[in-house]
């Protein structure tokens, strides 16, 4: 398997394993009848939870930082692209981070989730822009409204926390993670 396909399976493997985290250790969290306010409570639990939720967000930010770097090799002769996938992988350690340092690790924790959901949709933009001026207009405005939707979700009031904007921001980038990885999968450039 050569290197970009190995960064298309990284991105579309790293969403499930975020996910498989996240799911299990809200189920375990809920059943206790415990309730959350973001998605960051689950990863100070005791016991197994936030073992399951940190580890599931290392391995994903771990696993999106192989795919941006495959995608800034596939956006090759494209700066906005290049700039855009440099700027996810600073997501990706930013993702790491989140799971590097809990909630109660104050203040890296913080800076490492606003890192992570404003880094996304800018490095979105930028590669969208790239790909529109390249001619792939399917592609560059799915990769638009993705960074639309992660970005718009933070300033449509919810009650009860953040870890509904929080989820959605998520879906938003695993979706595109996703499409993007069976892209480089299939092809040696976006």
């Amino acid at each position: 398997m050569n290197w970009l396909k190995l960064c298309g399976v990284c991105g579309i493997v790293a969403p499930v394993v975020a996910f498989t985290g996240i799911t299990v250790s809200l189920a375990l969290t809920l059943s206790k009848g415990d309730s959350i306010f973001a998605l960051s409570d689950l990863g100070v639990q005791q016991g197994v939870t936030a073992v399951l939720f940190n580890s599931g967000l290392i391995i994903s930010g771990l696993l999106i930082l192989v795919f941006a770097l495959g995608l800034f090799e596939g956006l090759r002769g494209r700066t906005l692209g290049k700039t855009g996938a440099f700027i996810l992988i600073l997501d990706a350690l930013a993702l790491t981070a989140i799971g590097v340092f809990p909630e109660n690790v104050k203040p890296m924790h913080l800076y490492a989730s606003v890192a992570f959901y404003v880094l996304f949709p800018t490095s979105l933009f930028f590669i969208g822009t790239a790909l529109l001026q390249t001619s792939q207009l399917n592609l560059g405005l799915f990769t638009f409204l993705a960074a639309a939707v992660a970005a718009l979700v933070w300033v449509i009031p919810y009650g009860g926390g953040v870890a509904v904007p929080e989820t959605l921001a998520a879906i938003s980038a695993s979706t595109w993670s996703i499409v993007l990885g069976f892209r480089l999968l299939r092809q040696l450039h976006i």
